[in-house]
């Protein structure tokens, strides 16, 4: 049977690593259309070959900060054109889904001890970005039911831990977006979503602690944590359901993880 995906138009933001690289090469083999955006070029070309060679018959990208109003605009006012060049008619020019996934963490400081660089970085990339997203891919969604917009959640935005108070307060706001948004776009037939992993081991530590791979690695030691393929397969199938159905939230964690402090840690040699 052919997929729901096929020929679909999937934007996919932090599509450069993690979970935005693995969606792109999943949803690739489903024989989507992809607008890839991301800050790192030369990354976001090798993902994009990826999922071309996984089966995407289109596989387009583009600059793309979402912590810039221009960056968010321009970037949608190229995935109109690349839409447009492929539509048969004015009115076949639509969005199927999208995936706000740029997002993440910087430290692991106290409130006490906080950088205002770090914290306007996670408000701006986790929350005002997904809000600049939506309202820029918005017109190409809305006269397009079945569509979803699917915005990566954490664990974090559901239970706060020590250093963690902007990164969570950012997650919890991306969760209040969701519903809102939700309640926004009833009526339209665009399902929205939120998927939330717990422990899941990608670039998300190393990017959290600048670079230091001793540090990156401690909060996975003796664990099976979740890896991005886990994460990207789910928003495959979230983004998949017939059109009459929505799933309004997941929460991913991994077998290892009972609750956000309470993980199970082999001994390790």
């Amino acid at each position: 049977m052919a997929s729901r995906l096929a020929n679909k138009w999937v934007l996919i933001t932090g599509a450069s690593s993690g979970f935005g690289a693995a969606a792109a090469r999943q949803f690739g083999a489903e024989g989507a259309r992809l607008l890839l955006g991301a800050r790192r070029m030369d990354r976001l070309e090798a993902v994009a070959a990826e999922a071309r060679q996984a089966g995407a018959p289109e596989a387009h990208i583009h600059a793309l900060d979402v912590s810039s109003t221009p960056s968010v605009n321009a970037f949608l006012a190229w995935s109109r054109e690349r839409i447009a060049a492929s539509a048969a008619t004015p009115e076949a020019v639509a969005l199927d889904v999208l995936i706000n996934n740029a997002g993440g963490a910087l430290g692991l400081e106290p409130i006490a001890e906080g950088r205002d660089e770090d914290w306007e970085t996670m408000m701006q990339t986790n929350v005002l970005g997904i809000l600049r997203m939506t309202r820029a891919a918005l017109p190409l969604m809305v006269n397009n039911p079945g569509g979803s917009i699917i915005n990566v959640g954490s664990l974090a935005g559901r239970v706060a831990y020590e250093g963690g108070a902007a990164y969570c307060g950012a997650k919890a706001a991306e969760l209040q977006i969701t519903k809102a948004l939700r309640l926004e776009l009833s009526g339209t037939g665009v399902r929205v979503s939120s998927v939330d992993p717990g422990l899941a081991e990608t670039e998300f530590s190393l990017v959290r602690f600048k670079g230091d791979a001793a540090k990156a690695k401690k909060p996975y030691e003796g664990t099976f944590p979740l890896v991005a393929d886990d994460i990207a397969e789910i928003l495959v199938w979230v983004a998949s359901r017939p059109p009459h159905v929505n799933i309004d939230e997941m929460l991913i964690k991994p077998t290892d993880q009972a609750a956000i402090h309470k993980i199970y840690r082999r001994k390790t040699v």
